[in-house]
């Protein structure tokens, strides 16, 4: 969809219109499925259709703060790093209070009868690379980054997003970006090299 189209999409939707609000869900809705997949390698597909109702319900709540400074897909993939990080916190607390973590029955929305895309057994392309063990260690790696850093890489390896789409969303120009992911890249390795207790990961491909 070009961006005028787009940009009139989304006009509808801020009118009320429910036909604009069913075509950008049925626009967008398995794109961000499989985003929160790649960001969490053990969710499940009723994490991920829980955390997408919540991505969601956000947009909803929130499209009139979306001013079109970056691509809409881009703001999205924004709130739903957001959204996968808090589930992933709720589901680390609900462990150390043993309690459970309460899912989704439903693999469709009760209201539409919308899934997502089942998640494809092949790897993301960025991490084609790596095995599962390896996959398993760069989010545990990534976890422990601060939020810019985390954010830029999620963006870029898991969004997929140009440098150009990046630098709209943070509001920093492309060779900033290219800077920030590269530094946020050493970290990320170092990081992961003290969780696999001295053996040094595979590399990160850098897309470039």
């Amino acid at each position: 969809m070009g961006s005028d189209a787009e940009a009139e999409l989304l006009a509808r939707c801020r009118r009320g219109e429910a036909g604009a609000w069913d075509e950008l869900f049925d626009r967008h809705y398995a794109a961000a499925g499989r985003f929160v997949f790649q960001l969490g390698h053990d969710f499940s597909r009723e994490d991920v259709e829980e955390i997408c109702q919540e991505v969601f319900l956000s947009v909803i709540r929130n499209l009139g703060s979306f001013h079109g400074g970056s691509q809409f897909q881009t703001w999205l993939f924004r709130i739903a790093a957001n959204k996968a990080r808090d589930y992933r916190e709720r589901q680390r607390a609900a462990k150390r209070g043993g309690g459970q973590v309460p899912l989704s029955l439903q693999a469709k929305d009760p209201e539409s009868g919308r899934t997502i895309d089942p998640p494809g057994t092949a790897p993301a392309p960025d991490l084609a690379l790596l095995n599962a063990e390896q996959v398993a260690l760069v989010h545990q790696a990534l976890d422990q980054l601060e939020e810019p850093c985390r954010e830029v890489i999620q963006l870029r390896y898991f969004g997929d997003l140009s440098y150009d789409e990046i630098s709209r969303s943070l509001g920093l120009n492309p060779k900033t970006v290219s800077s920030r992911l590269s530094k946020c890249l050493d970290r990320l390795e170092a990081i992961t090299w003290k969780i696999f207790a001295g053996a040094k990961p595979a590399a990160i491909p850098s897309n470039e």
